[in-house]
């Protein structure tokens, strides 16, 4: 691996399927594109530069911080982007205000991104003394500090069981609850990895807890459900869906989602924000999810759980 030079240390982040993304996406010249999950910028870049010139982009993230670092990458590319820092869950609504419908493509790349996992005080990972906070935007008030300490112990089992899909969720919430407060990810992670015992895999035996406090604390299941609808509508005839997640409960919605609206056929569809309209159909693209190689894994190791689903409005009927 080549050393980086310290002025391009900023961008260290590493899109998953960057290439993927950019083939399903078709992007072309005096096309328009929606990225719900910005970030660091990394895909935006992408389909900037496959555009030649001449497309168009709307960036969104609920992080502050993240969405600071895609306006310096992406500063190059002038009046051609435009970023807002609001969650997907208002993409709709967003896109109209900013005269951004119908789209040509909509880019969702969930989880977290590499700023959010190395920055020190956000409290995604249990590498050191970090507060219990994991919130995508800090505007926020529900932190993992409040979930931790104040759910009751059932209610504490079933969010670790749900969205950890942790067997041993009733044990780690007993001992959770005993412990309290808990105050820091290091001390979180501690009483997880002892009540769970010795790991049968190499991941730390706190992870799928940390996943599941996480989802928790930002609604993701919801937010996606809520921002894949509304995605669809913003679709022009022919435009492409293209959604990056990251573990299975993620790929599953998304999937059963994906289904369901290519199942009905041209019927309306219910917008957040005003009546349904009648749409044309919807066409999945990927039978089954894309996965990144092992040549991209080696390099870029956190994209080893990216799996990509893309689906298309198709063009009315004459």
């Amino acid at each position: 691996m080549t050393s980086q030079k310290p002025e391009t240390r900023l961008y260290r982040h590493v899109p998953a399927l960057c290439a993927e993304v950019v083939q399903a996406l078709q992007v072309r010249p005096g096309g328009r594109y929606l990225d719900c999950t910005v970030g660091e910028g990394g895909h935006a870049e992408a389909v900037l530069e496959a555009g030649a010139g001449a497309c168009s982009l709307l960036g969104l993230d609920a992080d502050p911080e993240a969405l600071g670092r895609a306006r310096t990458r992406l500063e190059r590319f002038g009046p051609r982007v435009s970023l807002v820092n609001q969650n997907f869950t208002n993409l709709q609504r967003l896109a109209r205000e900013q005269g951004f419908v119908p789209v040509d493509g909509v880019l969702l790349d969930l989880g977290l991104s590499s700023l959010q996992l190395d920055e020190e005080q956000r409290g995604f990972t249990f590498r050191g003394e970090q507060p219990l906070d994991m919130r995508y935007d800090p505007r926020q008030e529900r932190t993992a500090d409040d979930v931790v300490n104040d759910l009751a112990e059932a209610e504490l089992a079933e969010v670790i069981a749900r969205y950890g899909q942790e067997p041993r969720a009733r044990r780690i919430a007993r001992d959770l609850v005993a412990a309290r407060p808990v105050r820091t990810t290091a001390e979180l992670a501690r009483i997880v990895a002892r009540a769970v015992g010795r790991p049968r895999r190499k991941i730390h035996p706190a992870t799928r807890t940390f996943q599941a406090i996480r989802m928790e604390v930002n609604g993701e299941l919801d937010s996606l459900e809520t921002a894949l609808a509304q995605a669809i509508n913003v679709l022009g005839p022919g435009g492409r869906l293209v959604v990056l997640s990251y573990h299975s409960l993620e790929d599953g919605l998304v999937k059963r989602t994906l289904r369901e609206a290519a199942r009905s056929g041209g019927r309306a569809l219910c917008a957040p924000d005003g009546p349904g309209e009648h749409r044309p159909g919807l066409r999945v693209v990927t039978k089954k999810p894309v996965r990144p190689s092992r040549e991209e894994v080696s390099h870029n190791p956190r994209s080893r759980s990216a799996r990509m689903r893309v689906a298309e409005l198709l063009q009315e009927s004459a």
